[in-house]
């Protein structure tokens, strides 16, 4: 019999284990639990290690782990302040509009990150309705990430999933064109059964244009490439030189890998194991502070999400594959 995972738990499992029972005994030992220690706990449930910034996420909640507070969050941004970012996601929004407005390749002189945009929109060849579609589903969803979460409240601002029914974390996939896309459903399915030709983990994979377009989040670490993916893709070509990465899939690709299986160490050890050779770092130690039983909960929380994150469940694996629903090859 399996147990669901509480809430906590969201962004790394479905299914409770050993491991995580144990740590959800340790928040049962302590309860109440601290408002700050629910909030540091809140930071974990929303930390993604496939995050351009996840490194820096890690280092704050292990400070404020230490601290035994936080100012750290969704919406703690200063007002005005702008994302680092954003000015990477708003070239390419505007390379994008202007190649569907007509804008030949040549004339958008834009850089997306440190790669000129006319050398990304050449990968989509002549000029068809179709291509246009599906470009325009991109700008859709890199505005919604963008704007989020304001976009949540506006609905002419969000982004209509086009093959995923329940988001990114969910595995369900559309068996039908969405109402919304019904004035166009020809193009809807062209885009779903087109099939992108690359590796998961290694492995020979497939992947639907649709799920790559869905999954297309500018925060990824992959950004740049993920649009290259895409673009090729839109323009005829299926099998790209590097594979597409969205949350959990090819997450083994992530270029802080190791320094999180240190920082995974450091947090064993701060929570009781016996030290090993393995590497740790000392300088979260002296963060972390002594260990206390909300600070060795808050660890123990932390260091099971970011293994979970950087090797996935089963159940996980399975949504991260992407690949599709059956009947889109059909």
């Amino acid at each position: 019999m399996t147990t669901s995972c509480r809430s906590w738990w969201r962004n790394c499992a479905l299914e409770a284990d050993s491991e995580i029972l144990a740590i959800d005994r340790m928040e049962d030992h302590i309860a109440p639990i601290d408002p700050n220690a629910v909030k540091i706990r809140e930071l974990i449930s929303s930390l993604e290690l496939c995050h351009h910034k996840a490194e820096q996420w890690v280092g704050n909640i292990i400070k404020a782990i230490g601290a035994g507070e936080t100012r750290k969050g969704l919406g703690t941004r200063s007002p005005g302040q702008q994302h680092p970012a954003e000015n990477v996601w708003q070239n390419a929004c505007a390379a994008l509009s202007a190649w569907c407005a007509g804008c030949p390749n040549t004339k958008i002189d834009l850089a997306i990150d440190t790669v000129p945009a006319s050398q990304l929109l050449a990968c989509l060849g002549e000029r068809s309705p179709l291509k246009e579609w599906q470009v325009q589903r991109m700008i859709e969803k890199i505005r919604n990430a963008i704007h989020w979460p304001q976009s949540c409240d506006d609905p002419t601002a969000q982004y209509m999933w086009i093959l995923l029914s329940g988001g990114e974390y969910e595995s369900a996939y559309r068996t039908e064109c969405p109402e919304h896309y019904k004035e166009h459903e020809d193009f809807w399915l062209r885009t779903v059964r087109t099939i992108i030709h690359d590796t998961e983990n290694g492995d020979e994979a497939d992947l639907s244009l649709g799920l790559a377009i869905d999954m297309l989040m500018p925060c990824h670490w992959r950004f740049v490439e993920n649009l290259r993916v895409v673009l090729e893709a839109i323009g005829g070509r299926l099998n790209p030189e590097k594979p597409f990465a969205a949350c959990g899939r090819n997450i083994s690709l992530v270029p802080i890998r190791h320094r999180m299986e240190i920082v995974s160490n450091t947090l064993k050890v701060f929570c009781g194991a016996s030290k090993s050779s393995q590497q740790i770092d000392r300088d979260l130690s002296a963060l972390l502070g002594k260990p206390t039983k909300v600070k060795k909960w808050l660890a123990a929380s932390l260091e099971k999400t970011m293994r979970l994150q950087l090797n996935p469940p089963a159940e996980l694996r399975a949504i991260s594959a992407l690949a599709g629903p059956d009947w889109i090859r059909h």
